[in-house]
């Protein structure tokens, strides 16, 4: 057994009792104060310095022995709102409040990772900037991480995604696109109001918007280069007062997902133009909102064959499989919009321990004998770019 897998499994225990705790107590976006506070009492066990960045994010930086590269480590630390349907001894705690998308085992791999690499900082030179990063779910921490301007220079980034749709012990990280921009919609549709037994006296907002519903997906259908993977998705419609008054009022919610930056914008123009031309047509105004929200996760060819190398030898090559690229988004896509990097998909789907249901599902949950793998895979990584 070599150095590094001897390191990992001496810790394996901690990573485990880590994840669990913050298992336990998921904080939604931008409340993340306890687990902020929690990761700043294990760097400082490890007496590793940090900044805090905002009101809970973090960045710690291991210096290495001489002077060198730089590299980026990236876990999310957010939870959703969301009620957990797990019987589990480290069931969550705060009420509504659940991991259900592995960010509590993206937190307990990089600390685990911190715990390796500090030990044996003579045995790589430059730095490791570890990123501890608030609020994907609301897809603005990133953001946020990016415009303090605290993170320098770096010449490679990386973040492991743990993933139920992929099996454990199996990891995937091609170049290239691997999750789509996420984009939102907002349209507010102003008629008239009347009785409901004289429409013709209103303008129904209502009916016009379910017109607008309908007709937004022939953008996707008729409008788009079909060879351009592309989702619109209008998943709230709030409208009306009573079950018979016209409604004066409706307002559309939805999202867009693509992989490319030229057909996202095209998207955008599509939808004004269709929406003011029924809701003109109706005698009807609207107001439409078109939020740019995460570019698409592209990664970088060099970075992916340095993580592919890693995950070789931290996993044996069978481990590495092409999984199909994802629409859901990611604003780790920020970062690899500045930075040369790789966002690594971690399989922890398993039946035989109840992992193997949907992200944000809640029934979510994660095969714990992956953390292994995606520390290995992390301490590997510096040492392939930045050993001595």
């Amino acid at each position: 057994m070599d150095k590094i897998r001897e390191d990992v499994l001496n810790i394996e225990d901690y990573i485990i009792e880590l994840r669990r705790y913050f298992h336990m107590y998921p904080e939604l976006s931008w409340k993340e104060v306890n687990t902020s506070r929690k990761i700043k009492e294990e760097l400082d066990k490890m007496d590793i310095p940090y900044i805090s960045v905002g009101e809970t994010g973090i960045i710690a930086t291991i210096v290495g022995n001489g002077p060198g590269k730089t590299i980026g480590l990236r876990a999310d630390i957010d939870a959703l709102a969301i009620h957990e349907g797990n019987d589990i001894s480290y069931c969550s705690k705060n009420e509504g409040v659940m991991h259900a998308c592995g960010h509590d085992g993206h937190i307990a791999m990089l600390l685990g990772t911190a715990m390796i690499l500090n030990k044996n900082r003579d045995n790589f030179s430059g730095k490791v900037i570890l990123i501890f990063q608030p609020a994907e779910e609301t897809i603005e921490g990133a953001k946020s991480i990016l415009k303090s301007g605290e993170l320098g220079e770096m010449d490679k980034v990386f973040s492991i995604h743990l993933w139920s749709d992929l099996d454990s012990g199996k990891i995937s990280l091609e170049p290239g696109p691997r999750m789509a921009s996420a984009d939102k919609i907002l349209i507010n549709i102003e008629g008239k109001s009347g009785h409901g037994s004289a429409p013709h006296q209103g303008i129904d907002a209502l009916v016009i918007a379910s017109s607008v519903v309908i007709n937004l997906q022939l953008i996707i259908s008729r409008m788009t280069n079909p060879l351009e993977p592309a989702v619109l998705s209008i998943g709230k419609m709030s409208s009306g007062e009573d079950y018979n008054i016209i409604a004066r009022n409706a307002v559309l919610e939805g999202t867009v997902r693509t992989f490319n930056n030229s057909v996202r914008k095209d998207i955008g123009k599509n939808i004004e133009g269709i929406v003011k031309g029924i809701v003109t047509s109706f005698g009807a105004e609207a107001d439409v909102k078109y939020i740019y929200g995460t570019s698409p996760v592209i990664n970088n060819e060099e970075a992916s064959k340095i993580a592919a190398v890693a995950a070789e030898k931290a996993m044996g090559k069978h481990a590495i499989v092409k999984m199909e690229k994802v629409m859901g988004g990611e604003d780790f896509a920020m970062l690899l919009e500045k930075y040369e990097g790789a966002l690594i998909f971690l399989g922890t789907g398993n039946i035989e321990v109840d992992s193997h249901y949907p992200h944000h599902n809640q029934r979510f949950n994660i095969d714990e004998n992956t953390l292994k793998y995606g520390v290995e895979v992390f301490v590997r990584i510096i040492d392939e770019y930045l050993g001595k």
